[in-house]
């Protein structure tokens, strides 16, 4: 046992070997570490606004090169570095052992000793005796703006007694030579015997008993700024980090929730297995174990908790941003205590992929087009995925795969190579960064194996869950992650391209250029586009894709025959007591989701437009929908909404709107009525909108119509004494001015939105409008197709053009080149 000492000697700090988080801020990286620094400043700086961190001391750089010389370890590392290959993995391996074999060997100095028992001593007297500290590693060079270092030293969990410490120390200490550190050192430029370690010991959060998890204060894959990604599983949070689990996933719209909105965008159930927890009865410190499937079928967390640690992400972000005198999203863990039920923060870095990437240019990843079904990023493609998961990196990668069970197996891995293993182990970043691109069966998108890969510029798809099951070593593969939140791995080497915009040297059109978007999961990156706002977001992909539920179904759930649709409702709605309430929940967070990504530009949100057929196709839709001859012409649009057979589906579709606007804060949503047929009809509309809590003037609420009907025209001067704006839908215009049936492939050839009929059309309501003093664009197919017809609606005065994401530069041009020209 140590024998404390009776000296109690005041020090400066670079001289100290032992240092409380309270006496450190960011400053003190160079001393004690960017982990250990970090947990200081927070504690110094943030506790007055309510961010919970737990205590605890660290050892000091000084520390650990005083126990380099002290047990004259120096010159045998420089010898041993002096053959080090980091190309050549078995020799890299052969470094890193004897380099930690070395220190684990060398006795600890008497003094950092006596330092570290006597700082363990004062935190048993806060908490406890034997108190359960976490023990971790932290680079003088680690968690820097451009360099995150996450995972490549070690961390120890739930050690108790001051011998314990001692040991984990003197792990911690050697695994700044752990295999992935020297390989990541060497590839960041970093010296091996400039950089120190520094070692925290921290009060353990009992999360073992209850959650923990990850989470940005920026959205990871698109570099959105305005969204915090929060992850959770049960358990002690190594499962997050690690990547050996699943979690559940929440996104929150950070400036409406600063100012006092509940903006939860997204939300999405991990399967959560497994969970680490204390090892009470064997030799172990902690062990794995399931998750009972009662906990794995809910949400580790509440929305009180989400909007919490959501709120705590913003205020460490505005912190580290205004120190840093820059942006500065962070990386953060949080742990929640399962004795107190407290949530705590117990790490804090800068992030440091999205926010070092150029936002002068913009690149995007697209398969090339090929004959086949259009999906709605525009990609065209024959084949189905062979394997899906969460998307890491919107690139595109391809090379022969590589399946990788065991660390074991790493020396067979060549440049190029697809990685395909159950979780990427931190160890194996050596091999990561010669990957073409990573595909995992565990693991979501905070893991430690996503965030190296986004920092290596390497797509990576993880939680697939069969990956390793599926593809085979040798095989040749296309591995997509630019296709929204699902990465999808294809047989083959696919063409693709990357078009590169500069977006610092586009000219300014006077007309607003929109952009329709339908997928929300592809809202953030499309944002990234030069845009005016949103002129066409379509209930009818949120709730095809999203809620594959026929509303009145849900509402009359009890009703419904026991079959096989009833059977496939209930798995979908097994979360919600309510049925009705999956609608609402699922069609507001994808309508939040697209008016964040915009905010606090215009998103228009046309209510639902399913003819009777497509409503047919929904789950449990047949019960409620009758057969037409000719749905296009039939109930469809406003018809609907204020019929007794439906109205109750429009009032879930107008509560879903009033959840968007007044409890998310989104008053940038502007709901458009499709298929208006006659003024009668758009006030009845109105009407139904008022009754579910949709007035138009209150709380700054417009509603615009769709003009695609020809009475939209004709009577124009009335509709505008009804509605805010309108919206010209090209398609069906085309189709009812021409007479002909736009599906028919008959009379194919005479469909075009350019016809003088149409034209003359779309000049009348775009002069009668103005003359009302009603806002008019378009956000038909039209403009998207052909630029000469955008240059005659930029020559009749139109507001707005709203295009298809993959148009929208070029349009843009064009745009701008029309309006010089004029």
């Amino acid at each position: 046992m140590v024998q404390l000492s009776e000296r109690s000697v005041a020090m400066p700090h670079d001289q100290s070997l032992v240092l409380w988080f309270e006496d450190v801020g960011i400053h003190d990286i160079p001393l004690v570490g960017g982990k250990n620094a970090s947990l200081g400043e927070m504690i110094r700086q943030l506790s007055a606004k309510g961010v919970r961190v737990p205590g605890g001391f660290a050892t000091t750089a000084h520390a650990y090169r005083h126990f380099i010389q002290s047990a004259g370890l120096a010159e045998a590392l420089h010898r041993l570095f002096a053959t080090l290959d980091v190309d050549d993995v078995e020799n890299l391996q052969a470094c890193g052992r004897e380099a930690r074999s070395l220190i684990l060997n060398a006795p600890f100095p008497q003094d950092l000793e006596e330092a570290i028992a006597q700082a363990y001593a004062e935190l048993c007297r806060r908490y406890g005796p034997d108190t359960d500290v976490a023990v971790r590693s932290s680079a003088t060079a680690e968690d820097l703006p451009d360099a995150s270092f996450a995972g490549q030293q070690e961390t120890y969990l739930n050690v108790h007694g001051l011998d314990a410490v001692l040991n984990a120390c003197r792990h911690c200490f050697a695994s700044i030579f752990t295999d992935r550190a020297i390989s990541y050192r060497a590839t960041k430029g970093f010296d091996h015997f400039t950089v120190a370690l520094s070692v925290g010991v921290q009060k353990m959060v009992r999360s073992d008993l209850a959650e923990s998890g990850v989470m940005f204060s920026i959205d990871t894959e698109s570099g959105f700024r305005n969204a915090a990604l929060v992850t959770a599983a049960y358990g002690l949070g190594e499962t997050v980090v690690q990547g050996s689990v699943n979690p559940d996933e929440y996104l929150v719209f950070k400036p409406t929730l600063q100012e006092g909105f509940r903006p939860i965008l997204a939300k999405r159930l991990g399967s959560k297995e497994i969970k680490m927890v204390y090892d009470t009865d064997g030799e172990h410190l902690t062990k794995t174990v399931p998750v009972e499937q009662s906990e794995r079928d809910r949400f580790a967390l509440s929305d009180e908790d989400i909007l919490k640690l959501a709120e705590w992400a913003c205020i460490i972000e505005d912190h580290y941003s205004q120190t840093h005198g820059t942006y500065t999203p962070m990386d953060i863990e949080w742990a929640r205590d399962g004795i107190t039920g407290e949530l705590y923060i117990v790490q804090a870095r800068p992030e440091t992929v999205q926010s070092q990437k150029a936002q002068t240019v913009l690149r995007r990843y697209r398969l090339e087009r090929e004959a086949g079904a259009k999906t709605e990023d525009t990609t065209y493609t024959h084949h189905e995925p062979l394997v899906t998961g969460r998307a890491v990196g919107e690139m595109i990668g391809q090379g022969k795969v590589r399946v990788i069970l065991s660390p074991a197996e790493i020396h067979a891995f060549q440049a190029g190579d697809v990685l395909v293993t159950s979780r990427t182990d931190p160890d194996w970043e050596p091999i990561m960064k010669k990957a073409g691109a990573i595909v995992t069966d565990q693991g979501g998108r905070t893991c430690h194996a996503a965030i190296i890969a986004r920092e290596l510029g390497i797509p990576a798809i993880v939680g697939c869950g069969n990956a390793t099951q599926v593809l085979q070593t040798g095989q040749e593969v296309t591995v997509s992650c630019a296709q929204g939140e699902e990465g999808r791995v294809y047989a083959g080497f696919l063409p693709f391209e990357v078009e590169e915009t500069p977006l610092d040297t586009l000219p300014r059109p006077r007309t607003q250029i929109l952009m329709n978007v339908g997928n929300p999961e592809e809202a953030f990156r499309l944002s990234a586009l030069p845009n005016d706002g949103v002129g066409l977001a379509r209930f009818e992909f949120i709730i095809a894709n999203h809620i594959r539920v026929h509303p009145l179904a849900l509402l009359n759930y009890d009703q419904l025959p026991e079959d096989d649709e009833k059977a496939a409702i209930a798995q979908l709605t097994h979360l919600y007591d309510h049925k009705p309430d999956y609608f609402v929940d699922k069609l507001a967070q994808g309508v939040a989701t697209i008016a964040a990504a915009f905010y606090p530009k215009p998103v228009v949100v046309r209510m639902s437009d399913f003819k009777s057929n497509e409503y047919a196709n929904l789950l449990g839709g047949k019960s409620f929908e009758p057969h037409e001859e000719n749905p296009m012409l039939g109930w469809r649009g406003a018809a609907r909404y204020y019929d007794p057979k439906y109205r109750d589906g429009f009032a879930l579709e107008c509560a879903a709107i009033r959840r968007v606007r007044n409890d998310m804060g989104l008053t940038n949503v502007i709901p458009m009525i499709p298929f208006c047929r006659t003024p009668e009809e758009g006030r009845k509309v109105m009407a139904e909108l008022e009754r579910n809590g949709l007035k138009r003037g209150e709380n700054g609420l417009q509603v615009y119509v769709m003009c695609e009907v020809p009475s939209n025209v004709i009577l124009a001067n009335e509709f505008s004494e009804i509605f805010d704006g309108f919206s010209i839908g090209s398609n069906d215009l085309t189709q009812l001015t021409l007479g002909l049936d736009r599906d028919s492939a008959l009379v194919a050839n005479v469909f075009d939105e350019r016809n003088e009929a149409v034209k003359t059309m779309i000049r009348v309501v775009i002069e009668r409008a103005k003359a009302n003093g009603r806002k008019i664009g378009i956000c038909g197919q039209g403009p998207s197709d052909y630029p000469d017809f955008a240059r005659f609606l930029v020559s009749q005065g139109i507001d707005s053009i709203s295009l298809n994401p993959d148009t929208v530069v070029k349009t843009w041009l064009d745009v701008a080149q029309a309006e010089a020209m004029e």
